[in-house]
């Protein structure tokens, strides 16, 4: 059974938050994507350390994936949810 949501429309922030710090795992065990990661949002290690449980933060990091969609989906099939449920995360971690 897949880790995907039941419902489409509706997820709340600590999952949201949960989906994306799996997703930053997923990023930062790359190098070359963690740099990319690094230099498109402008984050340093330290303030993406200091960041890791702000929603904004978390957002960023799913709309970093969102943004290449070749690493949105391989990021999705490796933790386990589809792609749209990364895309729901990064919406409810914005609202």
């Amino acid at each position: 059974m897949s880790c995907s949501d039941t419902n489409p429309h509706i997820m709340d922030k600590d999952r949201a938050a949960t989906i994306a710090l799996a997703a930053l795992i997923w990023i930062l065990e790359q190098p070359d994507r963690a740099n990319r990661l690094l230099d498109l949002t402008g984050l340093s290690p330290a303030g993406l350390r200091a960041g890791a449980g702000d929603p904004r933060l978390l957002a960023a990091v799913l709309g970093f994936l969102g943004n290449h969609e070749p690493d949105l989906v391989a990021c999705a099939a490796a933790i386990d949810y589809d792609p749209a449920t990364l895309i729901r995360a990064k919406d409810a971690l914005e609202s």
